[in-house]
């Protein structure tokens, strides 16, 4: 009776340290004492288990490693994206958002005990190595990923300016896995760059989003108005292999463009996640034609962004089917120093017509498949749904076919008969979907204002 009594004071003050240090409410009361006996005996199984592992393990453990690892293992119980960020990963993902960091240049997840990348950062080693979106990594520098957690092997990959690390990539389409030595070099993500296009067609590409990224949106579309003039035709933003980020930022973005109505909406268990946000008056483009350009590893914010430009109707999504990572991960901090977190997720996103982004994604207006190589032809992206304990979508399907009829039955079949050939040849693919959207708005610029109107999907 003792030792329980013991183990009881040991699993109660367990449970009070979480609820001081997570916000949790202990449960309180007649109505729930059989809850608050279950939650006890539960407590009190962990901390036998822990207590067992400390005093019976064949070698000796890190305390400290074997209660991070219980936790990483209660939120990945969760959903894929729900972890929890030691010190050193929580000032490294602080640095990262910021737009510096030190590293390879790639956004990662973890799938099947491996390292999966998500995407690789433009101009960046990895990027310049030919690491891929989709790419699995399973050894680094000759160790295992397997039995990692997804926090040690980003340590890893981590590390100083002009040192090499050599990763082992499972790719699809190769019949066996390969090695790809990466000197690291000191990551500044340029998230956004822009360009012109076919003489009168802004391009602005946006491959994360940090902190610069809605500023830098801005400072394009400037750019691109001082350079072009009366001249531009519209404007292509290239949200392809983005895997995310900031929140406020897809917004600001979304903001850029929209002249009025709701951009994004959140919805969870607690009120305080309960929340909507609406454009500002003002289109810096004053209502120019766009095309949003996306894949299968376009997820997260760049999923809010094409979500909510096409509910506006204000701009054409273009491409593959979105990844559809449609929830919301909170960072709530921990430690009397503030210098760790858990990434929680706390809420779904809806775009303006109140569709749930989650496991379904954003489906393109005009669906352009990028052709592939015959050796990857048949491959099929995974997405959202694809990952264990993926989040359920809570709302009906809602269809967005709609007919598009800015070109020409010929000029479609032209397009068509180019990606049929790109499809069959061995030779680098150009990029179809990128000529696909500059000669859309090449001949959406040429009709009457309420042509156009008609020309955008319902």
């Amino acid at each position: 009776m003792r030792i329980w009594k013991t183990a009881r004071q040991t699993a109660l003050g367990m449970a009070v340290t979480l609820a001081l240090t997570t916000g949790l409410s202990i449960p309180s009361g007649p109505p729930a004492a059989a809850a608050e006996d279950d939650l006890y005996e539960h407590l009190n199984l962990l901390m036998r288990v822990f207590q067992r592992v400390q005093s019976e393990y064949v070698d000796e453990v890190d305390d400290r490693e074997v209660i991070e690892a219980a936790i990483q293992g209660m939120l990945r119980s969760l959903d894929p994206h729900s972890t929890y960020l030691n010190p050193d990963v929580y000032q490294q993902v602080r640095v990262q958002m910021e737009g510096e960091y030190g590293g390879l240049g790639i956004e990662v997840q973890m799938e099947d005990g491996l390292v999966k990348v998500v995407s690789p950062i433009d101009d960046t080693p990895a990027a310049e190595a030919g690491i891929e979106g989709g790419d699995l990594i399973s050894h680094i520098d000759g160790q295992a990923v397997m039995g990692q957690t997804l926090t040690e092997a980003v340590k890893k990959m981590r590390g100083p300016v002009g040192s090499p690390i050599n990763i082992t990539v499972i790719r699809e389409g190769e019949s066996d896995p390969f090695d790809v030595e990466i000197v690291r070099d000191r990551i500044l993500v340029r998230s956004v760059r822009h360009r012109v296009e076919a003489e009168t067609i802004g391009y602005i590409r946006v491959t994360t989003f940090n902190m610069q990224s809605g500023e830098g949106v801005e400072q394009a579309v400037t750019a691109l108005k001082e350079e072009l003039g009366g001249r531009m035709d519209g404007v292509i933003l290239d949200l392809r292999n983005n895997p995310g980020g900031l929140l406020d930022e897809a917004v600001r973005i979304s903001d850029a463009f929209v002249e009025r109505g709701e951009i994004v909406s959140t919805r969870g268990r607690r009120r305080q996640n309960n929340n909507r946000w609406f454009a500002t008056e003002g289109d810096m483009l004053d209502g120019l034609p766009m095309v949003v350009l996306v894949n299968a590893y376009s997820a997260s914010a760049s999923e809010i962004v094409a979500g909510a430009l096409q509910d506006q109707r204000r701009a054409l999504v273009i491409g593959d089917q979105t990844f559809g990572k449609g929830t919301v991960q909170s960072e709530i901090r921990l430690g009397r120093a503030g210098d760790q977190a858990i990434r929680l997720t706390t809420a779904r996103y809806y775009t303006p017509s109140g569709r749930s982004i989650q496991e379904r994604g954003i489906e393109p207006d005009i669906e352009v498949l990028f052709p592939r190589d015959k050796a990857r032809k048949a491959r099929k992206p995974r997405r959202e749904k694809d990952l264990q304990n993926s989040i359920d979508n809570d709302t009906q399907d809602v269809d967005r076919a709609g007919e598009v009829d800015a070109m020409s039955e010929e000029e479609i079949a032209h397009i068509e008969a180019l990606i049929e050939a790109q499809n069959d040849s061995d030779t680098a693919p150009a990029d179809i979907q990128l000529q696909y959207a500059i000669k859309l708005l090449k001949n959406i610029s040429m009709l009457p204002i309420p042509q156009i109107a008609e020309a955008r999907p319902e």
